[in-house]
């Protein structure tokens, strides 16, 4: 389905799978990251990216607007390393965290054998209102499962009421922690502004004209449309 919605860029999409193996005692979760971001390494150099080329580096919930590449495209003097600042929201648009974004969103001006796919800071300089991040922004209950059970998040699960459809559907639509924990924050500023629910937007100004054009399809993701795909327990 998706090969046949992205026909237009074909030709612009390489595929590579990058296989990885089960954890041993002691290790977590980042040993496979590191391995997935080493991996993405080297396939853009065999993808044949080239000294001074312009790449972005970034997670796929992380979408950068159309009007800052744009920009970018159109500047001399693109510093060597450029975040893009990318406002956050968790679940969907309707719950904008209301902190300062998220800056690990990058453009690089690649060096060969030096350069390196990275998610995080390595730059002072940020290109503000640069995209949005939308973090368990799924469609389904079951997709939110699971992510609940994978990768660096299954630790977090600690009560088996967590992964109860009726408490997930209920924490999508009230702003709540899913996993019943404190906000991740790394400043008493942000750890403070986001203790309990998430306060609702009911504004569409700002979001992606994707998403706003295609309404029907993405209600999920839009402001009063918190209710998830999937069977609730009765």
């Amino acid at each position: 389905m998706n090969r046949a919605r992205f026909a237009f860029a074909e030709s612009k999409i390489l595929y590579k799978s990058l296989p990885l193996y089960p954890l041993e005692n002691g290790e977590d979760a980042w040993i496979n990251e590191g391995k997935t971001r080493n991996g993405m390494t080297n396939f853009l150099t065999e993808a044949g990216v080239q000294a001074g080329d312009l790449v972005t580096l970034s997670d796929v919930d992380e979408i950068i607007n159309g009007r800052a590449i744009e920009l970018l495209k159109s500047c001399e003097g693109i510093p060597e390393s450029l975040h893009l600042q990318t406002k956050n929201y968790l679940y969907s648009y309707e719950f904008p965290l209301g902190d300062e974004g998220m800056w690990r969103t990058s453009i690089h001006k690649w060096v060969p054998g030096q350069s390196r796919y990275a998610h995080h800071q390595t730059s002072t300089t940020i290109l503000m209102d640069a995209g949005w991040h939308c973090s368990f922004c799924f469609r389904t209950i079951e997709e939110f499962q699971f992510k609940m059970q994978a990768y660096s998040h299954s630790d977090r699960v600690r009560y088996s009421y967590l992964m109860e459809p009726e408490w997930i559907q209920h924490a999508i639509c009230t702003g709540k922690d899913l996993f019943g924990m404190f906000p991740e924050a790394y400043s008493f500023r942000d750890l403070f502004s986001r203790i309990g629910a998430i306060p609702k937007s009911e504004s569409a100004v700002g979001l992606p004209r994707y998403v706003l054009e295609n309404r029907v399809r993405f209600k999920f993701m839009l402001p009063g449309g918190c209710q998830r795909e999937g069977p609730l327990l009765s």
